[in-house]
C-alpha cells in the first residue's frame, strides 16, 4: 500500500516516523484479516490507502478547509481569507453540495483536487507577496454542516476525512451546538494538532462578552479532550484577527508538515480501533503439560500400550526360540509373533533397518479407536486450544482454536503411518543370544552322543557281541552323565537365559514406549501443536505491528 506517496515524505517530509506507522499499520491489517471485524478492517485499509493516494498527490500542497454551521460567517471568512467574493454569502448562498477551492502559487494542485472531487476552483496570482506567503494553500469552502439538504452534509462528513487541516468557524451563538462537537470535534479529538476554531462575528459582542465566550468555549473543548486546539476571536466583516488568522496559516503552509501531522493522527486513530478490536493482550504460551497431555491421549488412542506390551511379547517369543531348550524352543515356533500379528514388521524382523520408506508400509492392524479414547483427545485438543487462546479476543480466539484442529481430520492416519515405520529396535542388544545357542546345540549334541552311546550299547548287548568298555565319570557311566548332564544343563541355562530375556524385554518395552511417544509428538507437534503456535505468533506480530503504528 505505502508505495510512491511514502517515498516523497521520506525525501520531503521531516515528519518520516509517518513511514513506519503505516508500513506498521499495513502489516496489521493483512495479519488481522479473518481475526477483526470487517469493518474495522475497512477503515484501517480505507487511512492507508487514503495515505498513499494523499502523499503522492501535490506532497507541497497544504488542503485547509473552513467548516462550519449555517450564519457562522465561514463564507465571508472564505472571501476575506482569498480577498475574493467567489462565496456567495447570507441568503444569496447557493443550495449546492459541493465545496469552493481557492488555490495559490503556481501549482494549483489539479490532480489532488480531482481526488478531493472538488469541482469549484479558482487559482489565486494576483497578489505576489500573498501568493508568495500561501503558496501551496488549497482552501475550501464547505457546505453547512447542519445543511437541511442530506447531500450537502454527507459532503462534509467526506472531506473532513480527507483534509489535511480544519477551521472549525463557529458564532457567538452557536459555539456549543451539540451537533458540532458530538458529531465533529469530539470524535476528532486527536486531530487537536490539525485543527483551530474561530469565533466568527467578535465585533459583535463587547470585550467582557467576547472573553466569557472564549473562556467557555476553552473549557467546553478542554473537557472534550481538545486542549490542544487553537482559539481564536475574529470578525470576517470588520477584519479583526484575520491577519493573525493569515499568519498562522502562513506557518502552517510554509513547514509542509500538515498533511503528514493530519495523516499521523488518521494512522494512529485507526491503529487504536484495530488495536481494541485486535486485543492487547500477550499470549499464553502453550505449556508443556498441555501438550505432553494431548500426546499422551493420541498415543493412547493410537494403541500404543498395544504395540508396547506386543513388543516385550515378541522379545520374549524370540529370545525363547534363540535361548530356549531347542526341543521346547521347536514347540514355541508355533506361537504367532505379536508383532506379525499387529503388521508392524513387515519391513524385515530381525533385520536393522537404517531408514524407512514411509511409502512401503500400509496401514497397521491395531484395535479401532474407542469412543471414549477419541472423547480424552477431543478434551485434550480443547483444552490446549483454550489454554492457547486465554485472554484473546474473539476472533483471534477463534483462529487458535480452528488451527488447532486443521490437522484433525488427517491425525489418525499420520499417526498410525507414524507408528508403522517406527524402529522398535528388536534387531540389536541380542548378540549374547547366538552364543547361548551355541551352547544349546552343543549340549543338545552330547544328549544325542549319550543317547547314541547307550544305543550301541544295547545293540550289542542284544546281538550277544563284546560290550563297550565301560567309562565312568564321577562314579556314574558317561553315556548317562551325557544324557541327563545335556538335558539338565540345557534347561538350566535356558532358565538363565530366559532371565536376561525377560530384563531386555522390559528395556525393549520401555524404550518403544519412548520412541512411540517421540514419532507421535512430531506428528501431533505438526499438524496441532506448529498451526497454533504460528497463530499465536501471527497475533503477537499483529499486536506489535499495531503498538508501532498507534506510537
Amino acid at each position: 500500500m505505502a508505495g510512491r506517496g511514502l517515498a516523497l515524505l521520506r525525501r520531503s517530509d521531516p515528519a518520516a516516523d509517518l513511514v513506519g506507522h503505516l508500513r506498521a499499520l499495513t502489516e496489521a491489517v493483512e495479519l488481522c484479516e479473518g481475526r477483526v471485524p470487517d469493518d474495522v478492517l475497512a477503515e484501517a485499509r480505507r487511512v492507508v490507502e487514503q495515505a498513499d493516494r494523499r502523499l503522492a498527490l501535490s506532497g507541497s500542497a497544504t488542503v485547509v478547509a473552513l467548516a462550519g454551521a449555517t450564519g457562522s460567517g465561514k463564507s465571508s471568512m472564505f472571501n476575506a481569507l482569498s480577498g475574493t467574493d467567489l462565496a456567495t454569502v447570507g441568503v444569496r448562498r447557493p443550495t449546492t453540495a459541493h465545496a469552493m477551492a481557492a488555490t495559490w502559487g503556481g501549482d494549483a494542485a489539479a490532480d489532488l483536487l480531482d481526488w478531493l472531487k472538488v469541482p469549484r476552483r479558482h487559482a489565486l496570482e494576483r497578489d505576489p507577496e500573498a501568493a508568495e506567503a500561501l503558496d501551496g494553500l488549497v482552501l475550501l469552502d464547505l457546505p453547512d454542516h447542519d445543511s437541511t439538504e442530506r447531500q450537502h452534509r454527507i459532503e462534509v462528513d467526506r472531506l473532513v476525512q480527507l483534509v489535511d487541516m480544519l477551521i472549525w468557524v463557529v458564532d457567538p451563538q452557536k459555539y456549543a451546538d451539540a451537533a458540532l462537537h458530538d458529531r465533529y470535534l469530539i470524535p476528532l479529538a486527536q486531530h487537536a494538532g490539525v485543527m483551530m476554531i474561530a469565533l466568527n462575528q467578535a465585533d459583535r459582542l463587547t470585550p467582557a462578552e467576547r472573553e466569557q465566550c472564549l473562556t467557555d468555549l476553552r473549557r467546553l473543548l478542554d473537557r472534550e479532550g481538545l486542549g490542544g486546539v487553537d482559539v481564536l476571536a475574529v470578525s470576517a466583516a470588520t477584519g479583526e484577527g484575520m491577519e493573525v488568522l493569515r499568519e498562522r496559516l502562513v506557518r502552517r503552509v510554509a513547514d509542509k508538515q500538515t498533511a503528514a501531522r493530519r495523516l499521523a493522527a488518521d494512522v494512529a486513530v485507526a491503529a487504536q480501533k484495530l488495536r481494541a478490536a485486535s486485543g492487547t493482550t500477550e499470549v499464553t504460551p502453550l505449556s508443556r503439560a498441555g501438550v505432553s497431555t494431548l500426546t499422551s491421549q493420541v498415543a493412547e488412542a493410537a494403541g500404543v500400550p498395544v504395540v508396547t506390551a506386543a513388543v516385550g511379547q515378541a522379545w520374549r517369543l524370540r529370545g525363547g526360540l534363540a535361548t530356549g531348550w531347542p526341543v521346547l524352543a521347536w514347540i514355541a515356533k508355533f506361537k504367532p509373533d505379536p508383532l506379525r500379528r499387529l503388521h508392524l514388521d513387515r519391513l524385515g524382523a530381525g533385520r536393522k533397518r537404517p531408514e524407512i520408506d514411509p511409502a512401503q508400509v500400509g496401514r497397521t492392524s491395531l484395535p479401532a479407536t474407542s469412543g471414549v479414547q477419541k472423547a480424552r483427545v477431543d478434551t485434550a485438543l480443547r483444552t490446549l486450544a483454550d489454554q492457547a487462546a486465554a485472554g484473546l479476543t474473539r476472533g483471534w480466539a477463534d483462529a487458535v482454536r480452528r488451527a488447532a484442529r486443521s490437522g484433525q481430520d488427517t491425525l489418525p492416519d499420520r499417526v498410525d503411518r507414524a507408528i508403522a515405520t517406527t524402529d522398535l529396535d528388536l534387531a540389536g542388544h541380542r548378540r549374547w543370544w547366538q552364543a547361548v545357542r551355541v551352547l544349546q546345540w552343543l549340549l543338545v549334541a552330547a544328549v544325542v552322543a549319550g543317547l547314541g552311546w547307550l544305543g550301541a550299547a544295547f545293540v550289542l548287548a542284544y546281538l550277544q557281541l563284546p560290550p563297550l568298555p565301560e567309562v565312568l565319570w564321577w562314579g556314574f557311566p558317561a553315556p548317562t552323565v551325557l544324557v541327563l548332564g545335556g538335558v539338565l544343563a540345557g534347561l538350566l541355562v535356558a532358565g538363565l537365559a530366559r532371565i536376561g530375556v525377560e530384563v531386555g524385554a522390559r528395556r525393549r518395552t520401555a524404550r518403544a514406549r519412548q520412541v512411540l511417544r517421540a514419532a507421535i509428538a512430531t506428528v501431533t507437534g505438526e499438524l496441532v501443536v506448529a498451526p497454533v503456535r504460528a497463530e499465536q505468533e501471527r497475533y503477537e506480530q499483529a499486536r506489535l505491528a499495531l503498538d508501532r503504528a498507534a506510537a
